[in-house]
């Protein structure tokens, strides 16, 4: 299928690479006439306006935000057509700061582990990563970027902190209050896909086609649509300057767009 409408990318602006300015250009090289700007838990400063055009290209404003579900489990909501309400905004300060202090603390935990110093500074928007790649760059260090998270960094390692987020409801909340539109992120990444799913029945998007790297079953995400009216979307979740590896055509594009109150 070709992408008409890439609707989860990461900027500088959180842990990806590429600089908004780069948006235009990169999506032109991908034939993608649409990007949604999907940073975690930030809302990117050079968009105020929930959808704007750059260079031709539309460019929604959207953020991915991570929540706590009632099973305890960890998931992405992202927000589509977003226009920061106070409460939005003070809760992804407050994020930031988290974001800050546990990237202060990941990094002194791999450089006590490993004896270097990976000149790294904690700032808003870091994410593992930032860390996992300066991990990769530094010579004395044996781990590439895959090998950080694998043995370092990732989940239950050595150097891993955990995060605090918001609770579901309350991710819902704000991102209802300041958003056109909220989905569910890349269901089958979690541990229990099933338990992620439900909680659609909550929300009005689900992503429908994301880059898993191996085969799903798409079943339960169309059963999902289905049973709760959901708006399907879907993108790349580029961290990097490769867009288009999955997303919307034209015409699911318009149904998206129809949804979204911009």
């Amino acid at each position: 299928m070709s992408v008409f409408a890439d609707l989860h990318v990461h900027t500088t602006n959180s842990d990806g690479a590429m600089e908004l300015e780069e948006v235009p250009s990169t999506a032109r090289a991908a034939d993608v006439s649409v990007v949604a700007v999907t940073d975690h838990d930030r809302l990117h400063p050079d968009l105020p306006t929930p959808v704007t055009s750059v260079e031709g290209v539309t460019v929604v404003h959207g953020i991915e935000l991570r929540v706590e579900a009632p099973d305890g489990q960890h998931v992405d909501l992202l927000g589509y057509g977003v226009y920061p309400t106070p409460d939005l905004a003070d809760e992804l300060e407050r994020l930031q700061a988290d974001r800050v202090e546990r990237g202060r603390a990941i990094i002194d935990r791999v450089e006590d582990r490993l004896g270097i110093d990976l000149d790294l500074e904690p700032r808003e928007g870091i994410g593992r990563p930032h860390i996992a790649r300066a991990i990769d760059d530094h010579p004395d260090a044996e781990y590439d970027f895959g090998g950080a998270f694998a043995d370092l960094i990732g989940a239950d390692k050595p150097c891993y902190v955990a995060r605090d987020v918001p609770s579901f409801d309350r991710g819902v909340e704000l991102l209802s209050e300041a958003s056109g539109l909220v989905g569910l992120a890349h269901p089958y990444r979690y541990d229990d896909p099933e338990a992620a799913l439900e909680l659609t029945a909550e929300l009005d998007a689900v992503e429908r086609y994301y880059p898993y790297g191996r085969e799903v079953d798409p079943r339960p995400v169309e059963r999902a649509i289905a049973d709760h009216g959901l708006v399907p979307t879907g993108g790349s979740d580029a961290h990097d300057h490769e867009l288009g590896r999955a997303g919307l055509s034209k015409a699911e594009y318009r149904h998206f767009r129809s949804a979204v109150t911009l």
